[in-house]
């Protein structure tokens, strides 16, 4: 089986940072891109960022310029520093793999348990 661990969550006042990870472990063969999600109440769970083994990334456009995803594709951990953290950041953070457990599985999404993120005002 296939487990991604996320850490890093928690309360911070608007303007300040934070930094989530998330481990992959498990039967995991190869990993092609790791991303983070969010779902704030009410609202519909969006893409924040996503990396793929190339490193080529790609950004919401809330928050262009403030988060940035990487990767240690060694470890299969993905990490998601957020600075200047807003309000409106306040959300769920779920962590997703793309990966094969082994050669002959395809393709499929894996995801963490979610980590909460509070940003006061």
């Amino acid at each position: 089986q296939v487990q991604l661990v996320e850490s890093g969550g928690g309360l911070v006042q608007a303007g300040g940072s934070l930094r989530l990870s998330c481990a992959a472990s498990g039967s995991i063969f190869v990993v092609n891109a790791m991303s983070w999600y969010r779902q704030a109440p009410g609202k519909q769970r969006e893409l924040v960022a996503a990396i793929i083994t190339g490193g080529s990334t790609n950004y919401a456009d809330s928050v262009k310029g403030r988060f940035t995803i990487s990767r240690d594709n060694a470890k299969n951990t993905a990490y998601l520093q957020m600075n200047s953290l807003k309000p409106e950041d306040t959300a769920v953070y779920y962590c997703n793999a793309r990966l094969k457990a082994t050669i002959l599985r395809p393709w499929n999404d894996y995801w963490g348990q979610g980590t909460q993120v509070t940003v006061s005002s």
